[in-house]
């Protein structure tokens, strides 16, 4: 039976690989306050504390794991400071096998924290599985519910173009990584089926929605007041920033056929999505 670690189980990502995996025995979820992991997962699941500012967590945490599904924070920058530890802690450990939630372009952008972790991963040689995604549809949901649902969406990215995903495909691909041979010291570029402006987006919420939703072409600075007058912190808005900057470059826009080929299907439209996440707007 294969022990398995997941990290970021009550994110986007992570609520769906956890999900997937709920039927496996060997399944352990690392989290900062495992209580809260059972409250929002349910009462069954095997949680264990795992704090990436205490070091003394982490040999509980791998003992026993063959192969891990890292999701790194949003709060961690610092790669050498924060993930590094825990990345010898699993090497010590024996784990077998790192699958690493990476985004789309990171062996290319020396300037993201995702370059340094799949960097650090490769270097330890610890088998690696890199799944460099791009954006998630689910951050429309989460991140820009509250405009959409005032009819806006709110972002600076221009008219560049972004081939969206839907985590639930990113979740797919990574319990096919986790559970099945042949994944080992790989890299998946995984994006959505087609390249989308927001103009576009917006067409669709309106069509799905059956009510107005527009583009509002935000600069960076209306942007920045508009999040943090929410209560993001800085830092975040700002990591934000630059991937909707990336966007208006049109850095964003690379189409893929990975999804297609390791699942047998097509991605996840963003027609379906809206449709499936429909009640978050209405």
């Amino acid at each position: 039976m294969l022990n398995i670690l997941i990290t970021g189980a009550t994110g986007n990502v992570g609520r769906e690989v956890t999900g997937l995996l709920s039927a496996y025995e060997g399944i352990r979820i690392a989290t900062r306050d495992p209580l809260r992991a059972r409250q929002t997962l349910g009462n069954q699941i095997n949680a264990v504390s795992f704090d990436l500012a205490q070091p003394e967590t982490f040999a509980a945490a791998f003992k026993g794991i063959q192969r891990v599904f890292l999701v790194r924070p949003p709060d961690v920058a610092n790669v050498r400071q924060q993930i590094v530890p825990a990345l010898n802690a699993a090497k010590t450990a024996g784990v077998e096998q790192i699958v690493f939630l990476s985004i789309l372009g990171a062996d290319r952008n020396r300037f993201i924290p995702h370059h340094a972790i799949e960097q650090a991963i490769a270097q330890l040689d610890i088998p690696g599985t890199f799944l460099r995604a791009s954006f998630f549809m689910q951050n429309l949901n989460n991140t820009h519910r509250a405009e959409i649902q005032r009819g806006e969406l709110l972002v600076p990215a221009g008219n560049g173009r972004t081939s969206f995903i839907d985590v639930r495909d990113i979740a797919e691909v990574a319990v096919k990584a986790l559970t099945e041979d042949g994944h080992r010291h790989r890299a998946y570029d995984l994006t959505g089926a087609a390249a989308l402006t927001y103009d576009e987006v917006a067409e669709i919420f309106t069509e799905v929605l059956g009510k107005p939703v527009r583009y509002a072409h935000a600069s960076i600075w209306r942007f920045i007041r508009e999040m943090t007058s929410r209560g993001l912190p800085l830092n975040f808005v700002l990591i934000m920033v630059g991937i909707y900057t990336t966007a208006r470059l049109g850095l964003a826009g690379e189409v893929t056929d990975e999804v297609a080929r390791l699942l047998g299907r097509s991605p996840i439209s963003l027609r379906q999505y809206v449709e499936d996440y429909r009640s978050c707007w209405v």
